[in-house]
Formats: C-alpha cells, structure tokens, sequence
C-alpha cells in the first residue's frame, strides 16, 4: 500500500494536503462535515495511477482558519493555488457533496484548469432544496452549535442521516470522528456560506468529461437530484452504488474506487 505525505501549502489561509504516487494530478474534495481523511481509501488506489492529492479545505483539519465571512468563491481560488503548487496545468476533481460544488464552482471559473469531474453525492448547489429543506439542513448543523454545542455533541446524530440503511463496521466512527474534529468557527460560517451562495454554476456549460457518483441510499442527495444533475450536464455518465448512502467512497470504497479510476483511466492523459 502507498504511504502518502502531508504538506502545507502556503497561504494564508496554509492549505493541509495528504498525497501520493506521481502522474496526472487528481485532487479529491470532501464535503461539509469532512476533512482530507475521508479519503483514505482512495489515495493508496488512485496513487499507483496518478498523483493522488486530497485537501482540507479552509478551516478545516489542519489547513488555517480565516478572518470574515466565507465566500464559497474562495474554495476554488484555494484550489487554483493547490493544482498551481503542483505545478499542474490542470487536475482531475473529485468531489463530494460540498466538495462537488466546489469543483463545479471551479469548472465555471476556471474552465481551462479541468481535466475531468467527478461528482458524488452532489447537487447543483443548494437551489434543489427547499426554503424549509435549508432551514432543517441549518438548523440542524448550526443551531446546536451556537447554543453552545461542539462538533462532537451534534456528530452521532448528523453521522446517522448520512449512513446507508447497513453501514459497514467502522464507517459511522469514522464519520464521527470526521465530524467532531470539525473547528466550529469556521464550520458556522461554512454552512452559511454554502446554502447562501447564489452565483451559478454553468453546469450546462461544463466541457469537461463528468461523471456523476450515487449511492442508491442516500437521502440527502438522492439517486434523482444525481440523475437530474447528470442531465443537466453534457455527456456526463451515471455511476449508481448499492448499499451506500451519502458517504459513498467510505460506505462502498471498492465498488466507489472501480468506478471513478475507470472513468479517470478513460481520461487520463487530458490532465
């Protein structure tokens, strides 16, 4: 198995990345309630193909906090500096949930710098959810926490809306350590930032190959928001996993990394 490195690119805000292997970059992006370590099954897999690199975004795990609001904008610029720091024209992107957001965010701003996409358990921003759906998604992340709650106290509760019917053994620790290792601050202004954002992501305008990632029982990003997703864009394929829920590369990781290094391997030399 590939060990992987950790490295801080500079800032501000310092970006904490893990990495591995050499070849085509492909950056993966974890969602809201993640850090780089949702990606442990992946990076091994996809490093003996590519140079494999999964980030924490802004105030997040080990990257720095920062001072304001968040302008979900900001992911992307992040991640121009992350491929520039590896010295990448363009990457392949992996994301998921939140993270998939981002990389079509970026896919709008930077066109030239996508080799391909990959969205899992994703949605066209926060505009498919109703006013009440964003409340509830609000409500339940934040308001604990500014009633003087921490990520810890929220995460078993948040971890069971996210799981499958069946989770795997350890994939709900994991979710909840991911989740209480959350830094409170930032993750408040996260979830504002996010489910506020209002510039549109072109995905009609994406020309970049995609492919978008399901499990079949996820319930926060269900296999219709995905199909709808995937109709919207170009070309872009469907890839379905059975017993996963939102969290499909830690739920199902061999089913998950077969079909994304297939779709990347199709892809490969674009990067």
């Amino acid at each position: 198995m590939l060990a992987w490195t950790t490295e801080l690119i500079a800032g501000p805000p310092r970006i904490a990345v893990d990495h591995c292997g050499a070849g085509p970059l492909v950056v993966f992006l974890h969602g809201i309630g993640g850090n780089r370590t949702n990606w442990q099954d992946q990076l091994p897999a996809f490093g003996r193909h590519f140079h494999a690199v999964a980030w924490d975004a802004r105030g997040y795990g080990d990257s720095d906090d920062y001072d304001g609001a968040l302008d979900f904008g900001d992911f992307a610029i992040d991640l121009a500096r992350v491929i520039g720091h590896f010295g990448a024209a363009r990457a392949h992107l992996v994301g998921l949930s939140m993270g998939g957001v981002i990389a079509m965010d970026f896919a709008a701003r930077y066109p030239d710098r996508v080799a391909t996409l990959t969205l899992c358990d994703s949605m066209p921003g926060f505009g498919h959810l109703t006013e009440a759906q964003r409340r509830e998604f609000i409500r339940m992340r934040q308001e604990p926490l500014l009633a003087g709650k921490e990520p810890r106290d929220i995460a078993p509760a948040v971890a069971r809306t996210l799981l499958g019917k069946s989770p795997r053994p350890g994939a709900f620790e994991r979710l909840v350590a991911s989740m209480t290792a959350l830094h409170k601050e930032s993750y408040i202004k996260t979830i504002t930032g996010s489910v506020t954002y209002a510039r549109p992501l072109q995905i009609e305008s994406i020309a970049a190959p995609v492919m978008v990632v399901v499990g079949d029982e996820d319930t926060l990003t269900p296999p219709a928001t995905s199909r709808e997703l995937a109709r919207r864009i170009p070309g872009a394929r469907i890839t379905v996993i059975e017993a996963a829920g939102h969290l499909s590369n830690i739920e199902q990781p061999e089913a998950f990394n077969r079909a994304v290094l297939g779709f990347l391997m199709e892809h490969r030399e674009r990067a």
